[in-house]
């Protein structure tokens, strides 16, 4: 007895139509176009990283019907960073000139910039808007290279999806003599901030006025931050240090002994070209991300 309930000249009952998958139609309505630190500050409450200053910020929007949904921090890059040296061994210093150390953080500054921040709003978030923002934002940016040192890009590949190519983990440089220094002053945990500030707090005020000092002179000493550019002009990297609150100074420190971001560089293809002042983002897909973009569609 046949089994099958169709004859074998019957058609199922199924549409043979290939339908246009799901699209937020909103989408058509959000574009890319230089900030203010004003956007940031509408949005910096939700990102990991709201605190601190990053010199050289400036700023891109995400906005939709003239409604700010997402920002992008750029800013300068650091002058020396050993992941950079990794992927530009030409640019990793030796045995150096002033001429040659000052012709080097010219061609940095000329040439690259550094994704410090991206927010978008949590009402628009899982709609692919990150790394199309990130993207578009960094070809607008008209350096030849952009940066980035995020942790985020562990978990969450917005960055590798603008295109971003990054090297191999690495663990800083001060990770080991950075241990110890929290390990022989503090009983926190040298990874819990609200810890060592408690703990810091807590204490008597000679001794609290102590730890904030050791903590001070450990910084300054270690941080390329303040050992290298503008930090050697006049003392300025003593003055910058010893003006840092109590909570900023642990986390400064805390990020350069322990923290590990992974570091990523975007080629832009479209250097050196006259970009609109307002994209769609839309136009992150018209073409592949190391390829100019097109914007006749």
């Amino acid at each position: 007895m046949k089994t099958n309930m169709l004859d074998d000249h019957e058609t199922p009952f199924l549409i043979d139509k290939r339908e246009e998958p799901p699209r937020l139609s909103f989408l058509d309505r959000v574009f890319v176009e230089k900030g203010t630190r004003d956007d940031w500050l509408l949005l910096e409450g939700l990102h990991y990283k709201a605190h601190g200053t990053t010199p050289g910020a400036h700023y891109y929007r995400l906005v939709l019907d003239d409604e700010t949904i997402g920002v992008l921090m750029m800013a300068s890059p650091k002058l020396l960073l050993k992941e950079r040296h990794v992927m530009f061994p030409k640019l990793k210093p030796a045995r150096d000139t002033r001429i040659a150390n000052q012709k080097r953080m010219t061609w940095i500054n000329a040439n690259m910039s550094i994704v410090a921040r991206c927010v978008v709003d949590t009402m628009y978030r899982g709609a692919g808007l990150a790394y199309r923002f990130t993207n578009i934002a960094s070809r607008m940016e008209n350096k030849r290279f952009i940066e980035i040192q995020s942790s985020m890009s562990k978990y969450n590949q917005f960055a590798q999806k603008a295109g971003f190519v990054f090297c191999p983990p690495m663990k800083s440089n001060k990770y080991d003599v950075g241990i110890k220094f929290f390990r022989s002053m503090f009983d926190a945990d040298p990874a819990d901030t609200e810890g060592l500030i408690e703990e810091i707090m807590s204490k008597p005020d000679v001794e609290r006025d102590f730890l904030i000092a050791e903590l001070r002179k450990f910084y300054r000493k270690h941080s390329m931050l303040e050992n290298t550019g503008k930090a050697l002009i006049e003392n300025f990297g003593d003055r910058r240090v010893a003006r840092l609150p109590v909570r900023e100074l642990v986390y400064q420190t805390q990020q350069m002994v322990i923290a590990s971001p992974l570091y990523g560089v975007y080629t832009n293809p479209d250097v050196g070209r006259e970009l609109p002042a307002r994209i769609s983002i839309h136009a992150f897909d018209q073409q592949a991300v190391n390829e100019p973009l097109n914007l006749e569609t």
